[in-house]
């Protein structure tokens, strides 16, 4: 007769549960790095100097630079004619390009953007490129680390709202 004391799990799940609760953990892996908490910087001491050296990729600035640009009130698009084409098409399947329509120049400790963009009509021209200049500055020394020498803002076309083949074409199809 078995002993009352101990209850038989009564669902699959439950004698998941009891197993994993006696079960024996694994051994922990052989990496130098925590990897068992979340992003944290509390654990770092403010002194420390660590040996080694950083090397972020002009790709990766260039995306900052892109969203940062994407952001800017009266920004309606990046990139030239065929880029914002190819952009759609990339739309589509998922695989947006955030860097596109910019162009990056990186040094060890300086980088240099070059943005073309399509404004929204009626915003103010030389005010969103203005935008757009100290918005991408900001973002690159802010989350780079890198002083900007210069941001470049080509403005090479005005959106007008309802002017779209795509917004025609979807009207003629609903």
């Amino acid at each position: 007769m078995a002993n009352q004391d101990q209850k038989t799990p009564a669902t699959p799940a439950d004698k998941e549960l009891a197993q994993t609760a006696t079960a024996p953990k694994p051994a922990a892996s052989a990496s130098r790095v925590d990897r068992s908490s979340s992003f944290s910087t509390s654990r770092i001491p403010a002194d420390a100097d660590a040996a080694g050296k950083t090397v972020i990729a002009d790709g990766v600035v260039a995306k900052v630079a892109g969203i940062a640009a994407r952001e800017v009130a009266g920004v309606y698009a990046l990139g030239g004619g065929g880029a914002r084409a190819f952009g759609a098409i990339r739309d589509v399947i998922n695989a947006t390009d955030l860097s596109q329509g910019v162009k990056v120049e990186v040094g060890e400790t300086q980088a240099a953007a070059e943005l073309t963009i399509v404004v929204e009509y009626p915003a103010p021209i030389q005010e969103v490129a203005n935008n757009v200049r100290a918005a991408v500055a900001g973002a690159i020394t802010r989350l780079v680390g890198l002083e900007v020498v210069e941001v470049n803002v080509e403005v090479n076309d005005v959106h007008v709202p309802g002017t779209d083949n795509q917004e025609n074409e979807e009207s003629r199809v609903s």
